[in-house]
């Protein structure tokens, strides 16, 4: 969940369908501005069973090089703190992507990278966050062994990832994730329907450490167009992406998308390494959101398990599971 601007005194929304105008509403209200999410640096679930004694854990690069909007220090700090608790150790990656960059850790976050006409500028066209070189020094460090998640929200961070996520082997769409008969945010992606769907990443190390639920905070929504991916979260039938020229100016000429079925979350082995990719960032964090400070992502009271969630993919792309 990310916002750079509130927009709405700019909609005007779809006259023919109240179901669209309603939605629109809804993303309206339930996302803030950008410069109004914090991180909740009190945030702290419990951990049962560390898989590493503190500071004795592999390392964990997050991605700053590429105007992201969550880093180690801001919105991702819960998430950095999570890791370590568990023993991990993290730092941010300042320095573009390559072979020596990333020698020696084990797993790199990837978390809405922009390129650099989209700073201040949520609108299209929305450019590769990355050159070709890095593309090329992620995939064959994944190849060789190392682990990637890359986590890319709603428009333009979608697109700004876009073309890194295709060599992996999966396509994302440059809008708004959004499922008409669930307005409310989170969306919450349930075992008990099949929209979270069985893995090591949700069924985690024992009971305890199982995910029964997920909630995410509006992103984006992908596929694969390779053979390899396993799903975890799957778009309902009635899912649509909605993928308006400028992030959260929505009108009648917006594009909606069918994608139901599609994906926000999704795991494979890619060569040697592994590879988490998915189309919701908030669901990584815990934040404060507007003056009334409204938890918005793990620390939401609708998406308790989120923790484990994260925990149980860190340890699967760390091959600590």
């Amino acid at each position: 969940m990310t916002g750079q601007q509130r927009h709405g005194s700019n909609c005007r929304w779809w006259r023919p369908s109240r179901i669209a105008a309603a939605a629109a509403a809804a993303l309206l209200a339930v996302l803030p501005a950008g410069a109004q999410q914090v991180a909740d640096s009190s945030y702290s679930p419990p951990i049962e069973r560390p898989t590493f004694a503190p500071g004795e854990g592999p390392l964990v690069l997050i991605d700053e090089a590429h105007n992201n909007f969550h880093t180690v220090d801001g919105r991702f700090y819960p998430f950095a703190q999570l890791l370590r608790r568990d023993g991990y150790r993290v730092a941010g990656l300042t320095s573009p992507l390559s072979a020596a960059a990333l020698a020696e850790s084990r797993v790199l976050v990837i978390a809405n990278p922009l390129a650099a006409r989209n700073v201040g500028t949520w609108a299209l066209p929305t450019p590769s966050a990355f050159t070709a070189g890095e593309i090329d020094a992620v995939a064959d460090w994944v190849r060789g062994g190392g682990s990637l998640l890359l986590i890319a929200d709603h428009m333009p961070f979608a697109g700004a990832a876009a073309e890194l996520a295709l060599h992996l082997g999966l396509e994302f769409r440059n809008g708004f994730a959004v499922r008409l008969a669930e307005l409310q945010s989170p969306l919450v992606f349930r075992a008990a329907d099949g929209s979270l769907r069985p893995h090591s990443v949700t069924s985690g190390r024992s009971p305890a450490e199982r995910v029964d639920s997920v909630g995410s905070f509006t992103g984006s929504a992908f596929r694969a167009v390779t053979e390899g991916a396993q799903p975890v979260l799957v778009l309902p039938a009635d899912a649509q992406s909605w993928e308006p020229d400028t992030a959260w100016v929505f009108h009648d000429a917006t594009s909606r998308v069918p994608v139901g079925g599609w994906l926000q979350g999704a795991v494979r082995e890619f060569g040697n390494g592994r590879v988490a990719v998915f189309g919701e960032a908030a669901m990584f964090t815990a934040q404060l959101a507007g003056a009334q400070r409204v938890p918005a992502g793990m620390n939401d009271p609708a998406a308790p398990q989120n923790y484990r969630l994260v925990l149980n993919i860190i340890r699967w792309l760390a091959r600590a599971e």
